[in-house]
């Protein structure tokens, strides 16, 4: 059996659910139909992808691995579709071709630029230089990107850049019943005997933590995923792994400030010209604003640095 997108799809209904009889409603079959499509999924790879437990499914570490790599493949070609069935459709011209690395702001400024009669279509990349260079190439009207502390961004010539943020600090993800989640601020020789993961495949973040890390003497095991995995691992107490302030809380995992801000990102809005940044920009920074405020601790320290 040859794998297809829908039994990817059907993997992630099942991650993201955590039950076969909700993901089977999710997707419009029968729960014994995906049963025997997940038992054919996993004779395909050779393992085992979930625990079938009496509280529902939970992916084993070869689920993970798996679903680090299914996510990013079933969100493109619904990204895809979503496109294709756009310009199909646009006839007045007033479509909006946004890429934009991950941030909580995104939804935001969506529904912002929608209230202004602009219909955006959204390409996700874990690569700002990608980005940037689709930018130029014409295939995107406005790009969000971040840009990694010692890592500066290969902006192509010809683009346009205005700052949204100068220095946003990254703060750190941690199981909500580690030791060092019962202070507001962490320091990093507090997490010197946990597992850390990073996403080698973000422009500049592998370098960034490792020097991170290495300025505050640690040499911590280190393990490769998306921050999809990141984020099911950490619930799980499993690794530790730098995330953004705004990053969305679950009631297993903590979001903490690292003591002394030791790494930060920049965060950039390009265009082909002045005139498209301001057309976008002032609805991304309210959108920004607004997640900013209500993201515990780093609306507190919002409020220092700007008072």
């Amino acid at each position: 059996m040859d794998l297809e997108m829908r039994h990817l799809r059907a993997l992630c209904a099942i991650a993201d659910t955590g039950s076969l009889h909700r993901a089977a409603r999710q997707l419009g079959v029968s729960q014994p139909s995906l049963s025997t499509q997940l038992k054919r999924i996993e004779q395909e790879l050779g393992g085992s992808l979930f625990l079938r437990e009496r509280t529902g499914c939970r992916p084993t570490p070869l689920g993970l691995v798996v679903l680090g790599r299914a996510r990013p493949l079933v969100a493109e070609m619904r990204t895809l579709v979503a496109e294709a069935r756009a310009a199909a459709t646009d006839a007045d011209g007033l479509q909006l071709r946004i890429g934009s690395t991950a941030s909580r702001a995104l939804a935001g400024w969506l529904r912002r630029l929608r209230a202004r009669q602009r219909e955006p279509v959204l390409q996700m990349d874990v690569s700002p230089n990608a980005l940037l260079r689709m930018l130029a190439d014409g295939r995107l009207d406005v790009a969000f990107v971040h840009e990694v502390e010692g890592s500066p961004l290969r902006v192509p010539d010809g683009l346009a850049l205005r700052v949204l943020v100068e220095r946003e600090p990254q703060f750190v993800s941690l199981p909500a019943d580690h030791p060092a989640a019962a202070h507001p601020e962490v320091r990093l020789s507090d997490l010197a005997g946990d597992r850390w993961m990073i996403d080698p495949t973000v422009d500049g973040e592998w370098d960034a933590v490792h020097r991170m890390l290495r300025a505050a003497g640690l040499r911590p095991r280190v393990l490769h995923g998306d921050y999809h995995t990141a984020a099911s691992l950490v619930a799980t107490g499993e690794v530790v792994t730098v995330c953004q302030p705004t990053c969305q809380v679950r009631p297993e995992m903590a979001v903490r400030r690292i003591q002394g801000d030791p790494l930060g990102v920049r965060l950039v809005l390009a265009a082909r010209t002045e005139g498209e940044l301001d057309l976008v920009f002032p609805e991304l920074w309210e959108a920004y604003a607004e997640v900013a405020r209500d993201a515990p601790g780093y609306g507190e320290w919002l409020n220092l640095v700007t008072a």
